[in-house]
């Protein structure tokens, strides 16, 4: 089959993230985005070495697993891609597309029963909306790029993975530049000053953090816009605004500068009986009840580490660190971004907690100078995988390794090493962190 080829089809399979698969033919087709189970009319896009990319031109029928989707921005908005599905079969997609990863990768292996979200609707404590245009040189937009689109965006004024907070602050926050004169900055020209309005609120506590992205082609006033955000009318409280330059062209929010324009500029969490203040920069995972069955569930692999030396890298603030500090004899802690070892030793002095060492840097040149023998290392790394640095974690040879993955896709590949090595998988359980969207999260115990 050559480009532009179309033909009718049914989508009979699905591979992870989000795609759906058409076998029988001399490769296999993928679509992206669509479920198993649609019928339609296909159109090859792409021809790989071993396999095709197609599109559904056009759905006939729609996929049995499909229900009336409950967010009116599904399908134009591109935060989520699961809405349609009912939450059980949202989980079993998830499910199957993970052990089909496994079994592909010839790794035979008992994946446990997958961990649902404690909150499916509104779950989420960070929100980063994007200033633009509903359409080309249409009206001032700010929310969620839209499907498929680089360029355009769509209002989401009624998102539902967001509580009404972030809603709120959002729609405010929109007409109030409307207002004024300044304009959103093009990507294309790289021209103008709104970029980005992110919002952080803490599950626990109800503190909110608005964090304003500009470019620096402007001087912002930054009065009034205080006084609109402090009169919304909100469940939670704003305690911090800031203002951050970003003047790099990447589509990704870069601080060149930051400045507290009132509050302060951190929110506190509490997790696992830990508290934990949280930067505008710091990682910190986005569902906190998930999150904290998450840890739950790694303590649990984990066992008795009383009298042991725990290596946590790629440790982010440090939640995993302090929770196993409690237990263990000691841990070392690895994490690139400054700020966030930062954070992480003010968090650990705010528990109390004193048998940490935390280090800043780059995982791979951090190991090569640590003397320390570690008994268990717990890897949580970012979608990558651990790439380059696989080796040199394999040389320390502890008894056991616990993988927190947020990418089933690098993780197999990652396991392939360790089963090589010597180490066998003894449990893997699938958590689900980000409901209404193809993301899963994975722990596997790995034992010598």
């Amino acid at each position: 089959m050559k480009k532009g080829y179309s033909f009718e089809g049914v989508v009979n399979g699905a591979r992870f993230p989000n795609t759906g698969i058409i076998t029988g033919y001399d490769k296999e087709i993928r679509l992206k985005g669509v479920l198993k189970g649609t019928e339609g009319l296909v159109r090859i896009s792409r021809q790989k070495k071993n396999y095709y990319e197609a599109k559904m031109v056009e759905v006939y029928n729609k996929s049995p697993l499909e229900t009336e989707a409950p967010c009116p921005h599904f399908g134009i908005c591109g935060g989520c891609t699961y809405q349609e599905l009912t939450y059980k079969n949202e989980l079993k997609y998830k499910e199957e597309q993970v052990r089909t990863l496994f079994k592909e990768a010839g790794i035979d292996t008992h994946i446990e029963e997958i961990e649902p979200s404690p909150d499916i609707k509104y779950y989420r404590n960070k929100m980063e909306f994007t200033f633009g245009d509903e359409y080309k040189d249409g009206p001032l937009s700010l929310g969620m790029h839209r499907r498929g689109k680089f360029y355009e965006i769509e209002n989401v004024e009624n998102c539902n993975i967001a509580g009404e907070d972030f809603t709120k602050i959002l729609t405010n926050s929109l007409d109030y530049f409307k207002g004024t004169d300044l304009t959103f900055y093009n990507k294309r020209s790289h021209i103008g000053n709104l970029r980005n309005l992110v919002i952080r609120k803490s599950i626990t506590t109800g503190d909110i953090l608005v964090n304003l992205v500009t470019s620096g082609q402007k001087g912002i006033e930054y009065e009034n816009f205080k006084e609109m955000l402090l009169q919304i009318d909100l469940d939670g409280r704003i305690v911090g605004i800031i203002h951050t330059i970003n003047d790099g062209v990447a589509d990704i929010i870069r601080p060149d500068e930051t400045t507290v324009i009132w509050g302060q500029n951190f929110i506190m969490e509490e997790i696992c009986g830990l508290k934990f203040k949280i930067s505008p920069f710091s990682f910190f995972q986005t569902n906190t009840n998930a999150a904290e069955r998450l840890y739950e569930i790694t303590q649990e692999f984990i066992g008795d580490i009383k009298d042991q030396v725990v290596f946590d890298l790629f440790s982010g603030t440090g939640t995993i660190s302090q929770i196993m500090a409690q237990v263990a004899k000691e841990v070392v802690s690895v994490e690139l971004v400054e700020e966030a070892v930062e954070m992480a030793k003010r968090n650990a002095e705010l528990n109390g907690i004193e048998n940490i060492e935390f280090i800043a840097g780059d995982v791979f040149k951090v190991l090569e100078d640590i003397d320390k023998k570690p008994d268990l290392i717990v890897i949580d790394p970012p979608r990558p995988g651990l790439e380059n640095s696989i080796e040199k974690v394999l040389e320390f040879n502890p008894e056991t390794y616990v993988y927190v993955s947020c990418n089933p896709t690098t993780l197999v590949r990652d396991l392939k090493r360790f089963m090589e090595k010597g180490y066998k998988i003894e449990r893997i359980k699938l958590v689900d962190q980000f409901p209404r969207t193809p993301h899963v999260e994975a722990i596997t115990l790995l034992v010598k």
